[in-house]
């Protein structure tokens, strides 16, 4: 059934409807926190876990048939966003049930037991497990719900993939764009501790799930840590946090299913593959940095044209015959491709694709514009990347 899918199916029960599905999920999750020990909780081990109770199922049964049939006559933008209000939703009603748990055994027991850390406290360690499980399984599935509704492709086996949408879910990304983020609409009160659980540095935590458990297990602790959090201000942290997860994962997978839609326009042309993929590579290796949007339409083509990682070792070759020094005695091979002005097209997306355009992307498009004999407009290159910003 969707009602044990993590994010429940339909988006305007009663109030007393949501706490019964939220209160049956956490007792999912608390059968889930009785096979861990405190100490895997602090060491992070309980992370992997969670990935496993999270997605293993969930992947197989959810789908976009499944979405098509749960809100019929629905835009994507009109899911998506429907995902988003329920997930903030339950999260509010779940940090109400679990705060107050925990209010009423951090009282019964900071008497004695000092300001100990709330997964040192044996009855409020257990809501604080519970709350930290909730929430992160919510946004796991937020994040993959929305990857389905955009048409984004997610191989969960691949390495790579899992690592991008638990970095969407989580919002693991620059600190600044992160608090800028979160920062809007958000009320004053929940801002502060906002602040303290979305900021630091986890590249660190990326290199394994252990330590990356760990660095999500000090976001959440903020939460109960801070003096005078009560219920309230849980409820809010809980809404705001699913509400930021999910429009991180909008605007990340919408992005991606753009970069998808361009891949399919510049491989539908008459070219010949490895021509398109050798006029790629110039213009994204211009400024010897591949960005994110770059990796992504690079990786979206080679999918479309052929074996991704034939395809990608022969790119790699490519860097001991392109001269990316620009030096006037610099050759691009005669191209047999036989409609030249799709190559150019296909560099001009690709220098544009990031949302800023680079001088030495604009050079090396020259290049390939007189390569093609084809007319090369720098302000028509400008204007693609401007709209591509813009849509970002």
């Amino acid at each position: 059934m969707a009602s044990d899918r993590g994010v429940p199916d339909g988006d305007n029960r009663p109030m007393t409807d949501l706490r019964g599905r939220v209160r049956a999920e956490l007792d999912k999750l608390r059968e889930l926190a009785q096979r861990m020990s405190m100490e895997e909780v602090r060491q992070g081990q309980w992370f992997a876990r969670l990935l496993r109770f999270s997605l293993d199922q969930y992947v197989q049964e959810v789908d976009s048939a499944y979405f098509s049939k749960l809100y019929p006559g629905s835009s994507p933008e009109e899911m998506v966003r429907a995902r988003i209000d329920l997930a903030a939703r339950y999260a509010s009603v779940e940090g109400a049930l679990t705060a107050g748990a925990y209010a009423g055994a951090l009282a019964a027991t900071l008497g004695s037991r000092g300001a100990a850390s709330p997964v040192a406290l044996p009855a409020a360690g257990a809501s604080f497990v519970l709350d930290l499980l909730f929430m992160f399984n919510l946004q796991l599935r937020l994040a993959y719900d929305i990857a389905v509704i955009t048409g984004v492709p997610l191989d969960l086996e691949d390495p790579e993939d899992l690592w991008r949408l638990i970095r969407v879910a989580f919002v693991i990304k620059d600190p600044a764009d992160r608090w800028q983020a979160l920062g809007k609409g958000a009320p004053t009160a929940v801002r502060p501790i906002l602040l303290k659980m979305f900021t630091g540095d986890p590249a660190a935590a990326a290199r394994s799930l252990p330590a990356l458990g760990k660095f999500l297990l000090q976001r959440n602790v903020v939460k109960f840590a801070i003096p005078g959090v009560g219920v309230p201000l849980s409820i809010g942290v809980n809404y705001w946090s699913a509400n930021v997860a999910g429009s991180q994962a909008s605007t990340v997978f919408r992005r991606e299913a753009r970069i998808m839609e361009t891949a399919r326009r510049i491989t539908a042309r008459a070219v010949d593959h490895s021509e398109l993929l050798w006029v790629l590579w110039l213009i994204v290796r211009a400024d010897a940095v591949v960005h994110e949007n770059e990796r992504l339409l690079l990786k979206h083509v080679s999918a479309l044209v052929g074996d991704l990682n034939s395809e990608l070792s022969a790119l790699a070759g490519l860097e001991s015959t392109i001269d990316f020094d620009l030096k006037p005695t610099a050759s691009i091979p005669e191209f047999k491709s036989q409609d030249k002005e799709a190559l150019y097209q296909a560099g001009a997306a690709a220098a544009a694709v990031d949302g800023s355009i680079d001088a030495n992307e604009l050079s090396r498009l020259r290049k390939v514009a007189d390569h093609c004999s084809v007319p090369f407009n720098a302000g028509a290159v400008r204007q693609l990347a401007v709209a591509e910003a813009r849509a970002t």
